[in-house]
């Protein structure tokens, strides 16, 4: 299983590689191997100080003992040099810390994750399907995202209770422009938040349904049916309402 992550790695000198959640380095040896150089990112004191002793010969190991939901993951990146990022996420955290790393995604080239299936199937879920949410909107609206093969419970020691996935999601350089990135987040955030109810009552008070059919939206729709590329089109309506620009037909 580390072979075939490694090979979709294909970690090559001269990349920004950041590593979350190196654990005791089972990745982080052949990765800073390929390198010569490698950012991890390890919120225990003790594991990140192992891992300095431990991989000192490997080659250059920079160790960022914090938590990864707090890590400024922008601040590596250079004058034209994005980065990769790779780990397995913590299973607990890995939603707050896809949206963490997504707030960052104009420095990103891309990220390879191993997490919890059931997370990755909802990344990559289609509209219309019980998994699709709120996660599955605002990540496939920043990133190209694909399952590359899933993870038994028999991979690992000690046995986990659930399966797992490698994805990897690459932020897109070309997407629909929002005009308010705040109201965009928050208007799937609202959607979402009473997705069994259709979006003339999910959003009452919010947004009324002039502004929806506006933006092609019928609004007996529920969230689920919505694309990526509607909620920019209805968020982008609501925008220039609220600003009092006249949308035309």
């Amino acid at each position: 299983m580390l072979a075939r992550l490694l090979g979709v790695i294909h970690p090559r000198p001269g990349q920004c590689v950041i590593e979350i959640g190196p654990g005791t380095g089972a990745l982080t040896r052949p990765l800073l191997l390929a390198l010569g150089e490698l950012h991890v990112v390890e919120i225990d004191a003790q594991l990140a100080e192992a891992l300095r002793a431990e991989l000192a010969a490997c080659g250059r190991l920079m160790v960022h003992a914090i938590d990864a939901l707090k890590f400024p993951f922008s601040s590596l990146a250079g004058k034209g040099r994005r980065l990769r990022i790779v780990g397995n996420l913590p299973y607990n955290i890995s939603t707050p810390l896809l949206f963490h790393l997504l707030s960052a995604s104009q420095c990103i080239e891309d990220m390879v994750f191993m997490l919890q299936r059931e997370v990755a199937e909802r990344i990559t879920a289609s509209p219309g399907t019980r998994q699709y949410g709120r996660l599955s909107v605002m990540v496939q609206y920043l990133c190209e995202s694909e399952i590359l093969f899933h993870v038994p419970p028999a991979a690992f020691d000690p046995l986990p209770k659930v399966y797992s996935s490698v994805l990897r999601l690459a932020p897109r350089r070309a997407r629909l422009p929002v005009a308010d990135r705040n109201l965009f987040d928050d208007l799937v955030r609202k959607a979402f938040s009473l997705r069994r109810k259709t979006l003339r009552n999910a959003l009452k008070g919010w947004v009324d349904e002039s502004i929806l059919g506006g933006a092609g939206i019928d609004p007996g729709s529920r969230a689920e049916t919505l694309t990526p590329r509607d909620y920019v089109r209805l968020s982008n309506v609501v925008a220039a309402t609220r600003s009092g620009v006249v949308i035309g037909e």
